[in-house]
């Protein structure tokens, strides 16, 4: 709840997204590729330690996100999958 208390371990200021620009964004996303390219066995955590001092504190669930991203593609480059299947609909 947006007016409620903030939960435990939720101190300091949250990032807005309205304030975030797309230059922040590709700023992350390089710096997750290149991580990843130096770390293919890394994970989320060792991620956000390793390069989240780059970004605002609040702004490791998107380096997480662009991670996950990141080795979706990969991962549908390597298998050649070109879509994702859902329970009874195929394809897309």
């Amino acid at each position: 709840m947006l007016s409620g208390p903030a939960p435990p371990g939720a101190e300091g200021r949250a990032v807005r997204y309205r304030e975030d620009k797309p230059e922040d964004l590709a700023r992350a996303r390089a710096a997750v590729a290149g991580w990843r390219g130096q770390n293919p066995g890394g994970t989320s955590e060792q991620l956000v330690a390793a390069i989240g001092h780059q970004f605002h504190p609040d702004y490791g669930v998107v380096l997480r996100a662009l991670l996950f991203a990141a080795d979706r593609h990969q991962a549908r480059v390597i298998t050649g999958a070109t879509g994702s299947a859902v329970p009874g609909r195929g394809q897309r």
